[in-house]
């Protein structure tokens, strides 16, 4: 018995030592609770490019609390916990937003929501763009950067800001006139970057209703304005440069692919089809002079008879007295029938109004949910446009939306291909130099169609009440970047081994108040 106690009393002594050998150490800050680290990346020195979502534009502009919120700065924030350096941001001079050249303003200040709709908030920009700032800076996040721009010489000359060929922005942080955005980037030596180019190169041309051109096809940027499409092939070729330099001493880093802009809420917030009886009037009730039915009697009508017989009845169709109706728009891509539709009215108006209705609805058509009518729009449905004498004078209902109101089905064909072309190579060279890939395609297809959950929060792309983008339609909210900068650091956690934490995304806020 005696015997038999020993051997028991041995055997626990050993667990127990077994125990405090083995006791597990539970780090906080990582994400699965084991000792926290960067696995095979090397995070000493971060350095992150791109335009203004990693510069932390939101609410339509920069400012100092969206940039402290910027994806990039949580990245940072992250990485500072193993060891990384000063993570340094060319801070805004408020929280009012906008931008001074030589004391004038050229960019106002940010959006609050006053309860009824997104408003500036009141104070005037202090930022002042001929101020320089002393760097270098780790942040190089540029609003209205697009992929060429980070290659770029003299990209922040002040000289150059007049003609469109410099941005204000790194003109306030460039370490001389002549450099370039990645040049500045690599003379830090970081050991680590994250970048997320592209969006600019199409964001343009779709916000403008693609009043731009489609440079597919000209390999020349220094053609382009800031409301074109890039080419392809000039986007491949600037992402090469910028990875192949930004890797040149070993560097790591993580890269995102590209969303659909016409999935943002700039493009889904306002219907193609907002015309309700309510809003023309039902029956013969009358909105200003117009009805429904004198609407079909006076314009619908004879425009569908006189585009029937052309074959190109299909573009409009009679109101309806108890449906939603769309609105009137131009289709460029058309047929110009404006001297058939001349010729048509001539008999009933005169030579004089038969030739200016067959100049409004030559390419006249009504929307379908095919075509994405821009945010901005809203404030012009049902206006006046300028110059046109009554009864054509009613945006939408009388006289078409222009082509800077709308995106069509062919302009929103042109926006994916595009994003199509720029995404494979992102991959392409994500995969080719070892990088982490960020699939955030997907999850913007996703906030369009139920949205996503984190910590508990459902987050939509509704505008305004969805939590995940901002007052403007297009830049995140604060939460929103918060979830950008978590599923980066999924992705790095996944390529390099590390476990680096996510962010609670329920401590950010969704919308920024009036004062900051």
């Amino acid at each position: 018995m005696i015997k038999n106690f020993k051997w028991l009393l041995f055997a626990s002594l050993a667990f127990v030592a077994c125990n405090n050998e083995d006791e597990v150490v539970i780090d906080a800050n990582s994400s699965n609770g084991e000792a926290l680290t960067a696995g095979t990346a090397v995070v000493t020195k971060y350095v992150a490019l791109g335009d203004s979502y990693a510069a932390g534009f939101s609410d339509n502009a920069l400012f100092i609390e969206g940039q402290k919120g910027s994806y990039a700065n949580i990245i940072a924030q992250q990485f500072a916990l193993k060891g990384s350096g000063e993570f340094k941001t060319p801070l805004m001079a408020d929280n009012v937003g906008g931008l001074l050249l030589g004391g004038n303003v050229i960019l106002g200040q940010r959006l609050f929501f006053n309860g009824s709709a997104p408003v500036p908030v009141s104070g005037r920009p202090s930022t002042e763009v001929t101020t320089k700032l002393t760097g270098p800076f780790s942040n190089l996040g540029v609003p209205g950067a697009k992929s060429y721009h980070l290659v770029t010489p003299e990209y922040g000359n002040v000289a150059k800001i007049a003609t469109g060929q410099a941005s204000p922005y790194f003109a306030r942080f460039a370490t001389s006139a002549t450099t370039s955005v990645v040049a500045d980037a690599v003379a830090q030596d970081p050991t680590f970057f994250s970048l997320w180019i592209g969006g600019n190169d199409v964001l343009g041309y779709a916000t403008s209703g693609g009043s731009g051109v489609n440079r597919t096809g000209n390999l020349d940027p220094r053609t382009y304005l800031s409301n074109d499409i890039t080419d392809p092939t000039v986007f491949a070729s600037a992402y090469n440069n910028i990875v192949n330099a930004m890797t040149a001493k070993g560097a790591k880093g993580v890269v995102a692919n590209l969303p659909y802009v016409t999935a943002l809420p700039y493009f889904t917030t306002v219907p193609f089809n907002p015309l309700t009886a309510s809003v023309l009037g039902r029956g013969n009730v009358a909105v200003g002079t117009a009805t429904i039915q004198g609407l079909n009697l006076q314009l619908y009508g004879p425009l569908k008879q006189a585009l029937t017989a052309f074959g190109a009845g299909s573009r409009i169709e009679l109101l309806s007295t108890t449906a939603a109706n769309p609105l009137l728009i131009v289709d460029e891509s058309l047929p110009n029938l404006s001297a058939q539709l001349t010729l048509a009215f001539t008999p009933t108006l005169g030579a004089q109004t038969a030739a200016f209705y067959g100049q409004v609805f030559g390419q006249a058509r009504q929307a379908t949910k095919e075509d994405l009518v821009v945010l901005t729009a809203q404030s012009v449905i049902a206006s006046a446009p300028a110059g046109v004498p009554a009864p054509l004078n009613v945006f939408g209902v009388t006289y078409p939306m222009q082509d800077v109101h709308v995106l069509t089905k062919a302009e929103v064909a042109e926006v994916k291909v595009a994003t199509d072309a720029y995404n494979a190579t992102i991959k392409s060279v994500a995969d080719a130099k070892g990088l982490a890939f960020v699939e955030l395609k997907s999850v913007t297809d996703q906030l369009a169609n139920g949205g996503i959950v984190y910590n508990n929060y459902r987050v939509t792309s509704a505008f305004v009440t969805g939590g995940m983008f901002s007052l403007d339609g297009v830049h995140p909210s604060p939460r929103g970047y918060a979830i950008i900068a978590n599923l980066f650091t999924d992705a790095i956690n996944a390529k390099f081994g590390s476990n680096f934490k996510n962010k609670d995304v329920s401590l950010y806020r969704i919308l920024y108040p009036a004062t900051l």
